[in-house]
């Protein structure tokens, strides 16, 4: 277990401006109880911790570890690439013991960091980084933390095709990242499959695999995501998935703006859930179990536990999964939650192959 020592509220305020990091949890007072001096640090992608996705789930792990180790932490939001240099020099002077890095863009200033300060844990989110994942090893100090998130992406194409009233459903990304087009990918997988199994015709728009797929260039929810919706809604679908944390939100807008009856599918996080204001069109939610392995992978490295082994969320550990229906569960066919009972139990004993850049 990590060392304790008595930490003045002077001290931390010290601390954090000398680094330039926003600095969290509660200092304790002067002849407080002690707390852990295991300090973690998270520093999130141009997303930002308020994306109500992997970010803001991400950014929940990592609290609730410091909590349980009650410990502080100190965070810092990215506004785009040009920060995550910056701001990993700067958690290594304000002394973090493992570092939480969101985001396959973080992954080059990762390992570079990693490298020059192989005493520091860190823990990847959404990248392999080459860590013993694929018989390398680009640093000992790296825990990859990925989501074969195609097999919980299949479920959702799977429902979509049973759901769509015009035989066509529609998907977009950020940027052709892996950690996105492993959504899309799952997601056409699901389409091909019910619509061989049940012989009908539903046709999937904005993604045809390989790198031939629409995307906006970012992750900001600003026009070019609304126009990107549109583009899809154009073509006639009524099931729409983006995939890029905010940029659902022009998906919202473009619905609105439609006047048509559209549902949209979340990623990561289950948007019901963490946006109300997509209740009313939010067809389920393609899950990745981030919070709870991020705050294992911190507390394993705050009780001295760490390995740089790669965790794989999977559909068998639960590590992804689909989100309830909600609103949607009236609307839905009464066969089709046993059929993604059928399906679900098909991918995970292999009868039912899922391919995706994590498993080819």
């Amino acid at each position: 277990m990590k060392t304790w020592k008595r930490t003045s509220a002077a001290a931390a305020v010290a601390l954090m401006a000398s680094a330039g990091l926003a600095a969290c949890g509660d200092a304790p007072e002067e002849g407080s109880d002690a707390k852990s001096d295991f300090l973690p640090c998270i520093l999130s992608d141009a997303g930002g911790f308020n994306d109500k996705s992997f970010n803001q789930l991400s950014y929940e792990g990592v609290k609730d570890a410091a909590e349980e180790l009650n410990s502080e932490y100190k965070e810092f939001e990215s506004k785009n690439e040009n920060d995550y240099a910056g701001a990993l020099d700067g958690f290594v002077t304000a002394g973090c013991d493992a570092i939480v890095t969101v985001g396959f863009a973080l992954s080059a200033a990762t390992v570079e960091s990693a490298k020059a300060n192989p005493d520091i844990e860190y823990i990847l989110i959404d990248d392999a980084a080459d860590n013993d994942f694929n018989g390398t090893k680009d640093a000992d100090n790296i825990k990859p933390i990925l989501y074969d998130t195609a097999q919980a992406a299949f479920l959702a194409g799977y429902a979509a095709a049973d759901y769509t009233k015009t035989g066509v459903v529609g998907t977009y990304g950020g940027q052709p990242f892996p950690t996105v087009t492993i959504f899309m990918d799952g997601f056409k997988q699901g389409v091909e499959y019910y619509a061989k199994e049940k012989q009908k015709d539903v046709k999937l728009v904005g993604w045809e695999g390989g790198d031939k797929g629409v995307f906006t260039g970012g992750f900001d929810a600003n026009e070019k995501a609304t126009n990107t919706a549109k583009q899809i809604l154009d073509q006639n679908a009524d099931i729409i998935l983006p995939v890029g944390g905010p940029i659902y939100q022009g998906a919202l807008t473009a619905i609105a703006d439609s006047g048509k009856d559209i549902a949209l599918v979340g990623v990561d996080a289950d948007f019901f859930e963490t946006d109300p204001k997509t209740a009313d069109v939010i067809f389920t939610s393609i899950l990745k179990n981030m919070k709870q392995s991020t705050t294992e992978a911190v507390l394993a490295a705050g009780n001295d536990e760490f390995n740089a082994d790669a965790y794989v969320g999977t559909l068998e550990n639960d590590g992804v999964g689909l989100a309830p229906f909600h609103n949607f569960e009236s609307k839905i066919s009464d066969t089709l939650a046993a059929e993604l009972e059928t399906v679900k139990a098909g991918i995970i004993d292999g009868s039912i192959p899922v391919t995706s850049y994590l498993n080819k």
